[in-house]
């Protein structure tokens, strides 16, 4: 199955031990000890190393946090979209799930580099950092410190300068 991950393709292959996950030419071994869809957790383990994993999806999107820094995955099927039918640019970051903006670390304006946190989200008694996926401006940030954000919400948008 082909992903897309910061606008990067990413392969999944599972077979009988789990998953081997390719990007960029490397590939990672993942398997899933333990499963508790009530929590959204997931027990892995990457390349033998135990993790806790917090999943959540909506249609084909799937959000996976490990160790505080969340990964959006898509199912490749050509233009992806929001609920309201506008496609997604690739600075343009939504919400993985519904939460409280804990801390705004950008303002509109600002030179922002690849992986800085642009904004601490809280959902289900997690911390999520918001990252940026490539080197840019900050062209629109639509929310406020302590602002309730719902699923697929715009909370940043960068351009490429």
């Amino acid at each position: 199955m082909k992903l897309v991950f910061d606008s990067a393709a990413l392969d999944l292959t599972s077979d009988e031990k789990g998953y081997l996950v390719t990007l960029a030419n490397r590939s990672t071994r993942v398997e899933i000890l333990r499963a508790d869809a009530e929590r959204g957790q997931l027990e892995i383990s990457i390349d033998g190393e135990r993790v806790i994993a917090y999943v959540s999806s909506h249609n084909a999107r799937r959000w996976v946090t490990v160790h505080g820094r969340t990964f959006v995955l898509n199912k490749q099927s050509g233009t992806r979209k929001t609920g309201s039918g506008h496609p997604h640019t690739a600075g343009e970051l939504t919400a993985p799930m519904p939460g409280q903006v804990r801390a705004l670390n950008v303002a509109e304006g600002d030179t922002v580099t690849k992986g800085q946190t642009l904004l601490v989200l809280e959902a289900m008694k997690m911390e999520i950092r918001i990252q940026s996926p490539m080197d840019g401006r900050v062209n629109k940030l639509p929310v406020t410190q302590g602002q309730t954000v719902e699923r697929e919400q715009l909370l940043v948008e960068i351009r490429d300068d």
